[in-house]
Formats: C-alpha cells, sequence, structure tokens
C-alpha cells in the first residue's frame, strides 16, 4: 500500500471552471479493497474496506497516517485557521468551577483556570485556604489521561478515582486515603462502563468485562459483571456480585449501596433501554437477591430509601416516568403505589436536603418542583429563565443545595439554593468575553414528513436578516432517549460571533416527549429521526434563515449516524456535512465492543431479513452512491474510541472519497490518542473546532470571515 499520495502544488491542484472560478481538487490516498463477502438472508453484501477494522495492523495505521496528511494539508490552505484557533482559545479562557460537595471534614470542588486540559480537583477545611487534592494535567504531559470519576467512602477518609488514558472507555481505578493523599493500594485494571459505589470503609461494587480476546479497542464485550473489592485484597480475588450466569448475558450491569449502607441496588440490561431491578439487605450476611422487575420492559432504578420504604423512578405504565414507593420484604410492581404521578411532561428526579425535586422537561425546556417526603408539593422553583437547570442533588443532612442554569445564549452559572425557603441565588458566574445580549434564541415548531410536530431551537444574532446567506449549523442526536436541552457551548459562541445560525430540533428517537417519542425512532421507524432532520433543514430553508449553500449539519454517536444518513439521502440539502464518531456501517456495529446492546435502538441485521433490508436501506457506509456530488465532508474521529469504532468512519471515508462526483472535498480528521469524547484535552478540543468551522466556512465560499472584525480585536491583545 502506498503511504500516501500527497496533494499536487501544497494541498491543491487548480484547475478552471466555467465561471473562471479556480476549484481545488484533492488527490487522496489509495485505498485498497478486498475481496470480503457476508451472506443476509440470500442477499450477498460485499465489505471491501472490511481490512480497515483491524485497529491493531500496521497497515491501517498508514492509511491513517496518509489520510490525515491530506486533511491537514487541506486544512492548513484556509485562510483564517489560526484567527479561529485564537478567538476560541481567547474564549475558552475563563476559570470554570463546580458546585461545591462535602466529603468528611473537607470541602470539594472543581476548578478549570481557563485553558487546562483537564479541571483539578481542589478541597478546602474550615476557612483555610483551598488545596489540590487531585490534578488530572499530571496523569500524562498530553492531557490525554483524564479522570473518568471520584467517589468518596461514608465518612469522606477514603477515596477511589477512575482514569481513562488516550479516551478509552477502559478505565484503571486508584484507592486513596483521602485525608493524606497517598496512594494505599494496587491499582484496579481493566474496569470498563463503572461506578464506585463504596460499602461502608471496607471496600466497593464496581462494574467490568471479561477482557476480551483480540484488540480491547474493537473486540466485542458481552458479558458485564458486577464485583466487589474488599480493600487490601488483589483483584484477582474479588467476588463477582451479579452476572457469572452465562445462559443469562447482561451487557450493562450496575450495582449502588443506598446512602444509609442499607441495602445493594443492581440494574441489569441487555440493551440501553430496559433494567431488570434486584436488590439485597447488607444489614443481612445471610440475605437473598429480591427481585423486583424481572424483565426489560421497563426502566426502573431506586433514587431513596427510609428504611425500608423505597422510592422507585419508573417508566411502567407511565411513559412520561412516576416515582412510586414499596417496602423492600415485598418489592414487586402489583405492590406499587404512585408517589408522584406521571404528568405530560417527562420527569426526573433528584433528593437532597430531605426533599424530592421533580425536574420536567416542558418541550426541553426546565421546570423544577420540590416535594417533600409525604409527596406534598412544597413549591415550584423559580429558575433565572427560560432553559436547562441541573443539580439539586445531595446528602440528606446538607442544609444548602446547588444547581446550574443555562441556555444556548447564557454560559452556564451555579446557583446556591436554599432549600427550606426556596431562595436562589447566584453562587458562581462565568466571567467570559461574550456578550449575551446581543443573542437570541427563539423556539419553533415545524411539521415533519409524516405530519408530526417537532420542536426546534433557533440562536442567532438579534436582528438577524433572512436572506438565506446566512451561515447556519444544524446539529441533531435523535436516539438512545437521550434529550437534546439548551446549554451554552464556547465553541458555537464563536460560530454565533460569525454571524452563524445554530439550530437544534428535537427529534424522534431522543428523550423529550418520553418513551413513546423515543420508541418512535427506534428500529423500524428509525426513518422517522432523519426525516424530523431533512424537515428542520428545510424549514430553514423555506423561512429564508438559510440556504442549501449555506447549511451544515453535525452530529456525533447516534447523531453521526443521522448526518451520515441524511447526506446519503438528500445530498442537496447542504452544503457541508459533519459526521462526528458516527455508527455508519448499520450491518455490522454490533460485533463491535458493546455494540450489540444499541440493537433496542436499531435492530440488527441478523434479528430477520425485513430488519437486514431495512438497516442495509439506510446504512451511510451502504448507501454512497456512484457518480453523486455529496456535500464538502469532514468526518471527525479518534483512533482510540472503544464506544463506536473508528472503521466506521474509515470505511465511509473510503466509499465517499472513490464515488465522489464534483469538487467537494471529502476529508477524514482522526485524532490520535482520542476516543469517543470524554476527557478530550481542552487543546485537542480547540484545535478540532477551529478546523470544523473553517472548513465549514471555507466551503460555504468565504474568502475572509464574516465577522473578521472580532479575531483582528484578538489580535490586538495578544
Amino acid at each position: 500500500m502506498k503511504k500516501s499520495l500527497i496533494l499536487f502544488a501544497s494541498s491543491c491542484m487548480l484547475i478552471s471552471c466555467s465561471s473562471g472560478e479556480k476549484k481545488e481538487i484533492l488527490k487522496y490516498p489509495i485505498t485498497k479493497k478486498v475481496d470480503t463477502t457476508d451472506t443476509y438472508f440470500g442477499t450477498d453484501v460485499k465489505d471491501p474496506y472490511r481490512w480497515l477494522e483491524d485497529d491493531r495492523s500496521e497497515e491501517t495505521a498508514q492509511w491513517v497516517q496518509a489520510e490525515n496528511e491530506v486533511t491537514f494539508g487541506y486544512l492548513e490552505n484556509i485562510p483564517y485557521r489560526e484567527a479561529l484557533k485564537q478567538r476560541l482559545e481567547k474564549l475558552w479562557n475563563y476559570e470554570r468551577v463546580s458546585a461545591p460537595f462535602k466529603e468528611g471534614d473537607y470541602t470539594y470542588f472543581y476548578k478549570n483556570n481557563g485553558l487546562q486540559n483537564q479541571s483539578v480537583i481542589y478541597r478546602e477545611k474550615d476557612g483555610e485556604e483551598a488545596e489540590v487534592f487531585l490534578d488530572p494535567n499530571t496523569f500524562s504531559e498530553d492531557g490525554t489521561t483524564s479522570l473518568g470519576g471520584l467517589s468518596f467512602s461514608k465518612d469522606g477518609s477514603l477515596a477511589a478515582y477512575s482514569i481513562s488514558e488516550g479516551g478509552s472507555d477502559w478505565r484503571k481505578i486508584i484507592v486513596i486515603d483521602a485525608v493524606k493523599k497517598e496512594i494505599i493500594e494496587d491499582t484496579l485494571v481493566d474496569v470498563k462502563f463503572s461506578g464506585v459505589s463504596w460499602k461502608g470503609n471496607e471496600g466497593f461494587y464496581y462494574s467490568s468485562y471479561d477482557k476480551p480476546k483480540g484488540s480491547e479497542l474493537s473486540a466485542k464485550t458481552d458479558q458485564h459483571k458486577l464485583y466487589y473489592h474488599k480493600l487490601g485484597t488483589a483483584q484477582k480475588d474479588d467476588q463477582v456480585i451479579f452476572g457469572a450466569t452465562p445462559e443469562e448475558k447482561n451487557r450493562y450491569v450496575g450495582g449502588y449501596v443506598t446512602e444509609d449502607d442499607h441495602y445493594l441496588v443492581i440494574s441489569a440490561s441487555v440493551a440501553t433501554s430496559g433494567n431488570k431491578l434486584f436488590i439485597k439487605d447488607l444489614m443481612d450476611p445471610d440475605a437473598e437477591l429480591i427481585t423486583i422487575t424481572d424483565n426489560y420492559d421497563s426502566d426502573s432504578g431506586i433514587i431513596e430509601n427510609v428504611g425500608s420504604k423505597l422510592y422507585i423512578s419508573t417508566n411502567l405504565d407511565a411513559p412520561n416516568k412516576r416515582i412510586v414507593t414499596v417496602d423492600a420484604s415485598n418489592p414487586t410492581p402489583d405492590n406499587w403505589e404512585d408517589f408522584i404521578p406521571e404528568t405530560e411532561n417527562v420527569l426526573s428526579v433528584s433528593t437532597g436536603s430531605g426533599y424530592f425535586f421533580a425536574k420536567y422537561m416542558v418541550d426541553a425546556l426546565s421546570k423544577v418542583l420540590q416535594y417533600d417526603y409525604d409527596g406534598k408539593l412544597v413549591r415550584e422553583i423559580e429558575l433565572p429563565g427560560l432553559g436547562t437547570a441541573g443539580g439539586f442533588g445531595g446528602k440528606k443532612e446538607d442544609t444548602t443545595l446547588y444547581y446550574s442554569f443555562t441556555n444556548y445564549s447564557t454560559p452556564g452559572k451555579i446557583l446556591k439554593f436554599d432549600p427550606e425557603t426556596g431562595v436562589s441565588e447566584n453562587y458562581w458566574s462565568p466571567n467570559i468575553d461574550f456578550n449575551s445580549d446581543a443573542y437570541t434564541s427563539e423556539q419553533v415548531f415545524y411539521t415533519s414528513k409524516d405530519g408530526t410536530k417537532v420542536p426546534m431551537i433557533i440562536t442567532y444574532k438579534k436582528g438577524l436578516e433572512k436572506n438565506g446567506k446566512n451561515p447556519t449549523m444544524l446539529y441533531g442526536y435523535g436516539g438512545f432517549n437521550i434529550s437534546l436541552t439548551p446549554s451554552f457551548s464556547t465553541a458555537m459562541a464563536v460560530w454565533l460571533e460569525q454571524g452563524g445560525i445554530y439550530a437544534v430540533p428535537n427529534l424522534r428517537g431522543g428523550g423529550e416527549y418520553g418513551k413513546k417519542w423515543h420508541d418512535a425512532g427506534t428500529k423500524m421507524q428509525k426513518q422517522n429521526v432523519f426525516d424530523d432532520f431533512i424537515s428542520a433543514g428545510e424549514f430553514l430553508i423555506e423561512q429564508g434563515y438559510t440556504s442549501p449553500d449555506y447549511l451544515s449539519v453535525r452530529g456525533g454517536s447516534n447523531g453521526g449516524l443521522l448526518v451520515g444518513a441524511t447526506m446519503t439521502q438528500r445530498p442537496d440539502l447542504m452544503k457541508v456535512a459533519l459526521p462526528a464518531v458516527g455508527v455508519l456501517d448499520m450491518l455490522r456495529y454490533h460485533t463491535f465492543t458493546a455494540g450489540a446492546g444499541w440493537a433496542y435502538d436499531y435492530g440488527t441485521a441478523e434479528d430477520n431479513k425485513e430488519m437486514f433490508e431495512y438497516l442495509k436501506g439506510y446504512s451511510p457506509v451502504h448507501n454512497v452512491k456512484e457518480g453523486t456530488q455529496y456535500p464538502a465532508t469532514m468526518i471527525t474521529t479518534g483512533d482510540h474510541d472503544d464506544r463506536v469504532v473508528p472503521a466506521h468512519s474509515f470505511k465511509f471515508a473510503a466509499e465517499l472519497q472513490e464515488k465522489q462526483s464534483g469538487d467537494n472535498p471529502v476529508l477524514i480528521r482522526i485524532n490520535t490518542n482520542a476516543g469517543h469524547g470524554a476527557g478530550k484535552p481542552t487543546s485537542m478540543v480547540i484545535d478540532e473546532y477551529a478546523d470544523i468551522f473553517g472548513f465549514t466556512l471555507y466551503n460555504m465560499g468565504y474568502k475572509e470571515l464574516p465577522n473578521q472584525a472580532i479575531l483582528d480585536e484578538v489580535k490586538d491583545t495578544m
């Protein structure tokens, strides 16, 4: 294989077109084809780029290097790429802190001074000066080893934290004496999709898979198990608490101890939706595991207990969720009693200071009600505005709680809340170089292909002229019951400053309107999600916000699938497509890592002939057509992504580069030593956004930035 075919004339060669304008023609690396064919229900499907699935091969590594040479060679010729990076750095460079939380004798909080790759955990005691407790920036020189989680024992004297190396979902757990800040035993390894929940000071529960055969970044992981680690013992002696039965595989198993140390709660799932629920009395050494729900038809979890009285959040017989109570001695659903009944809005609940906080989504916007332990409504909490409120969680003895508030144009701030009086006061607000008052968000409801009304929030600079020429980024997800609620993005603030529009529709497949909304975008109804996204783009064009020449579409993970399917179905709709870490090979996604757990949303090609044909009908890798002019495309992924393996992106890029008609570039930008996104260092994030915005505007025809003045100001201050 040729290592690379570098672009002619420093990234491109110029040819004349009919308009007299010069066009860039890229020369891509040659991607070899292999003779690989799979047969599904009598239908042969060729997979010529199967070899790119081997993340351990030198040949794949050479291909990655060659593609990056082409990509970065192209990006380096964008005249304002560096200016965008400088503006992102300047805007990003403000101090950020978290809400404080108490553990033992100390109050802890996270802080980032602005451009640190990872946030630092500080602590203070009795008014003394804050000290560094844990600095993840010291974990690796390049900032690519990040903190995955931090959990303290009940008295705060011990802590366990997990680390991720290179963005991988595989973690290591390190146990320390929290007072002395000293490691006290050997590191636990090969931990994945796990929290840490302490049982007193004796040990803790965690979850993982058996180490897979083959590549740990791509090999299938199928049987999740809950372990108990007793301090002072070797990891090989850790007891399997749940998941050892091979005839019943659960891909996601989690365990946590109630705040009073009374019960161990275990959740077991075969997919990302639906779980079985169990409980064990830790006060009785001989207690058996008690089943609460015995099937995967609903999502249920214990959120609180008072003695043997359990409070359970569930969508069983309540698609928008409700809270029920039951006694632990006989906790099956036939004994449940409503505590907070289901409403027309989706419910999530937190507890703290002896209260329940019912957080509702009303057309993707937050509404919060406070209840006491008798189920009596105390008050509706007055929020600072329309947006997203998160938090209101804490221990029973906490006398003060904290919550965050944000929307698309308002940087997130933290408010201090008195649960007795209901009064909120500002705890921390960011000092950021962005004028929120100059921007506005509006919520619209547009009609999708089948007549369904879909909400979308559109954010832009006040005084916008609807002339069809505004650069627009349409962002979506539409899956896994995940809701897109308004939140501020420092990166998108730079987009808005350049006169950009940021539009976020709440597509079916998400959780904004409960289980029915989610299910309407799954399996044989997945096309609804793509139709909703396409209709959002058409709405923006019809209403004059933008036009096909100024529309870009972006999404990550399941949202990467959304972009891939949309651009292959409607390549005429947008000028730029930006699929990130996408699920793009729908016939093989379930054969990698934990992908089989996504079958609730997608189904699999092995289910039946109808499901296979449906998946093949929209799978982006399998629907790139020879001779079609696709939009300018920049695929982004990470070489250590073991959630959605980068082979999805590799194969899609190879198909597009081979079959693209016309001059629009098809690039793949591959971050090295990076994963699916969590824990990505700040410097890498800034570089990536500078390239995304630069690529997008450049391919919309901008020779200079729409708002060059604000970048000139940056230069003047540097």
